[in-house]
């Protein structure tokens, strides 16, 4: 395996782990915090399951919402680094 495309795949994986990383540790915030905010706001209106229920399922869209956000950025870096690799190579052509 060649040195550029060696240093190409080390990228990929990089980006992917950390894809993974951020939904793995941002989805289950966004759900903690819909969670809490909605017991405090159910004891302070004395409403027992309603800010809850509905804080909690709130937090389903907000977590797709940052998920395609958080894939939207990396594919962005991917395709910034396959240009610049393909720019490079037409360079190293000529």
């Amino acid at each position: 395996m060649s040195q550029p495309e060696n240093r190409s795949n080390n990228r990929f994986n990089t980006i992917l782990a950390t894809v993974v990383g951020q939904v793995g540790c941002l989805t289950p915030v966004i759900l903690l915090g819909a969670l809490f905010t909605g017991l405090w706001l159910d004891r302070q209106f004395d409403t027992k399951p309603l800010f809850t229920i509905l804080f909690i399922v709130g937090s389903a869209p907000v977590s797709v919402f940052v998920l395609y956000r958080i894939v939207r950025t990396a594919t962005a870096k991917l395709k910034t680094d396959n240009q610049d690799k393909n720019t490079e190579e037409e360079a190293n052509r000529e």
